[in-house]
């Protein structure tokens, strides 16, 4: 049996006071956490279930910006008609994440403070320049992400809302693994209003954007300009799933299936 206390404050200030307890772990969807736990990877002391902080579900639109309640679920997202009529590539990434289970129990705000290399929501956060709020302050996409597993997050920081401006168009494209349901490589493409952006993920050691299509779709944003580009394959991951050398290349074929749907 593995024991730990469990709490579920009703106040987002009790729920950072609890955080600063020794081995303490925040509890969103928990699709990541509990079989970590369960298969004896993590033992925290105690989890502090977020869920009934209030305010944390809404997804609302304000001033060019869709905001996303940080325990807004993955279902949630995909079905919005707020999300589909003014991110729809957003709709789509959120809807094609998992299985049913995972879309009804992962959050976007879990998603993000875990920062799985091969997760979705992080492409669309740093190709669309969100911005994330905690219980603190707020941080651009460019500096949240820090590498496998790795955020801007203090270890108490609660992540309350993400805040998507608005791009022209944008579209993401991966290749799923059948086995994990994880993209193997995902790529997310926005045309904003500061420029084109790329994000990757399933790479190797985390999200990041890719300065080779950013500068082929600044000069022609079509399917063309990033088809016959070729990325080194250093610093992909290889695995039983894929090869480095085959993610390279589904790099630019993923990058023109989302710049084709974008156009669409």
């Amino acid at each position: 049996m593995i024991a730990f206390d469990y709490h579920k404050p009703s106040r987002l200030a009790e729920a950072v006071a609890l955080l600063a307890g020794a081995e303490t772990r925040p509890l969103a969807g928990g699709m990541t956490l509990l079989p970590t736990i369960k298969n004896r990877l993590a033992s925290p002391a105690a989890l502090v279930d977020l869920s009934g902080l209030p305010g944390m579900t809404v997804i609302q639109e304000g001033a060019g910006v869709v905001t996303l309640g940080a325990l807004a679920r993955h279902a949630d997202v995909a079905g919005s008609a707020l999300v589909q009529a003014r991110l729809p590539a957003l709709a789509r990434l959120a809807g094609s994440i998992g299985d049913p289970a995972v879309r009804h129990r992962g959050t976007i705000g879990g998603s993000l403070a875990n920062n799985d290399p091969a997760a979705d929501y992080p492409a669309a956060v740093l190709a669309l320049g969100a911005v994330i709020v905690t219980d603190r302050r707020e941080i651009a996409a460019d500096d949240f992400f820090r590498g496998l597993f790795e955020t801007a997050l203090g270890p108490d920081e609660i992540v309350t809302a993400v805040r998507f401006p608005l791009p022209r168009r944008a579209a993401y494209a991966k290749l799923r693994s059948p086995a994990s349901r994880y993209p193997l490589i995902g790529v997310f493409v926005a045309e904003t209003a500061a420029g084109v952006r790329v994000a990757m993920t399933g790479a190797g050691h985390g999200v990041l954007r890719v300065a080779e299509f950013e500068q082929a779709l600044a000069k022609s944003f079509a399917p063309e300009a990033v088809s016959g580009l070729r990325l080194s394959a250093a610093g992909f991951a290889s695995d039983i799933h894929a090869e480095a050398a085959y993610r390279a290349h589904l790099a630019s074929v993923m990058a023109a299936r989302a710049v084709a749907e974008a156009l669409a």
